[in-house]
């Protein structure tokens, strides 16, 4: 008798299938959501730092000249770990819209790929280009312990591979925009990480490989057309004269 009493997913209040929804959602994305899990605690630890001893200890995890003459590995690694600035929301935004959607679509293994040629890439073109300022009296000696911490290079690598995501010709579209996002600071600004997101873009671009096989790319398009005609199914009869 109690199989027959159980309730239908469908007839679930709307708050409990909400919460089931972001719950697959989430599981569907298991190495982006621990990665954001992780920033959460150490954001949270960042704000009972006094801030001299916050800069510091950001310094010695920092991915600067110094360090990663001397520990490049380990920095690689924490340099991941922390949010320059203290703030977390947005990145929760950002993982949910860039970093999800790519491992969803690419898988945990190859997305991590994309992650770690991206911040490792950008990362060592970034201070390379700054050792050879230092070098040339161009930027001061003490930038060689300049403070870089931050997943930004990382995203800016998943923001250039999900390119192959969306089919043609909105693919162009969107790679256009990321070049502009991504140029401008560098032709405007020249620093050092400016040159560092956009490197990681380029990256993200030469991920083509990674992405053979992953299924037919989404069309805008098609989606806003098949949405329109669920909606109309949906709540035509409900407005129709009778």
């Amino acid at each position: 008798m109690s199989r027959f009493l159980r309730t239908s997913p469908s007839l679930r209040p709307r708050p409990r299938r909400a919460v089931h929804a972001v719950w697959r959602y989430v599981r569907s994305a298991p190495g982006t959501y621990l990665w954001l899990a992780v920033l959460f605690v150490t954001t949270i630890a960042l704000h009972h730092m006094s801030p001299e001893f916050e800069e510091e200890f950001l310094r010695q995890r920092s991915t600067n000249i110094h360090e990663l003459s001397t520990n490049p590995v380990r920095v690689l690694i924490t340099s991941a770990l922390w949010i320059d600035g203290g703030r977390w929301l947005p990145y929760a935004v950002l993982y949910t819209v860039f970093h999800a959607q790519a491992e969803r679509w690419l898988g945990t293994l190859r997305w991590l790929a994309v992650v770690v040629l991206a911040h490792v890439l950008a990362t060592y073109l970034s201070e390379g280009a700054l050792l050879w300022a230092v070098h040339h009296d161009v930027a001061p000696h003490s930038a060689v312990h300049t403070l870089d911490v931050g997943v930004s290079y990382a995203l800016a690598g998943v923001v250039g591979v999900l390119t192959y995501r969306i089919a043609a010709p909105w693919r162009y579209v969107y790679a256009a925009c990321v070049l502009v996002l991504y140029g401008t600071p560098l032709l405007t600004g020249r620093t050092f990480t400016d040159l560092g997101h956009f490197t990681s873009v380029l990256v993200g671009f030469a991920c083509y490989p990674l992405v053979r096989g992953r299924g037919a790319p989404w069309d805008p398009a098609a989606a806003a057309g098949g949405a329109g005609r669920r909606y109309g199914r949906r709540y035509g009869r409900r407005y129709r004269r009778p």
